[in-house]
């Protein structure tokens, strides 16, 4: 049921904002003068590596995020792209944020139980820390404030999930994210 739920709501998102993507996929390409695409391996269901697809936001050159990429940052766009996670079945709608390797492929006991779930575009997680880029910049060390405060509470977080989810939270979760 959820993987049929992922497809529809995929589909339906990529045939509403499809031309808003492709424009912003061709922003992207002009403003970093490169493909407008960022792949990265993410850590995904049972810790396997999948490679994740967002919009491209810092110039490859001067390693500075660019004037629409603030934008995109900053309103979630650069992660529209993975709707197309979504369809090839390496994510979910609703599960775990995907996290780099050295993270979430290190949990041990019961926390490793997220690794069961299929990484997610939105999570209650992702809800309570959405300006986390912002979070991090105030920290005098942002390394040891994620490793400490951030990451232990997302995994406590993602544990309920684990525990709890179903259709009904999904739709909570989803509708959280949009508003």
């Amino acid at each position: 049921m959820k993987r049929t739920f992922d497809v529809f709501f995929a589909v339906t998102a990529l045939l509403i904002t499809g031309w808003f993507l492709v424009l912003c996929y061709l922003i992207a390409t002009v403003e970093t003068q490169s493909n407008g695409l960022f792949l990265q391996k993410r850590v995904g269901q049972y810790g396997k590596l999948f490679t994740i697809y967002k919009l491209k936001t810092i110039h490859p050159k001067t390693g500075l995020v660019t004037i629409f990429g603030r934008f995109f940052r900053r309103y979630k766009i650069d992660e529209l792209p993975q709707f197309f996670n979504v369809l090839l079945g390496t994510m979910s709608v609703v599960g775990p944020r995907p996290d780099i390797e050295g993270y979430y492929d290190r949990l041990q006991g019961e926390s490793r139980k997220i690794l069961e779930l299929k990484p997610g575009l939105t999570s209650e997680a992702s809800i309570k820390y959405y300006n986390e880029d912002q979070l991090l910049e105030q920290q005098s060390n942002p390394l040891i404030y994620n490793d400490t405060v951030l990451f232990p509470d997302k995994v406590k977080m993602n544990l309920e999930y684990y525990y709890h989810h179903n259709l009904v939270v999904d739709l909570k979760i989803i509708f959280n994210t949009i508003f």
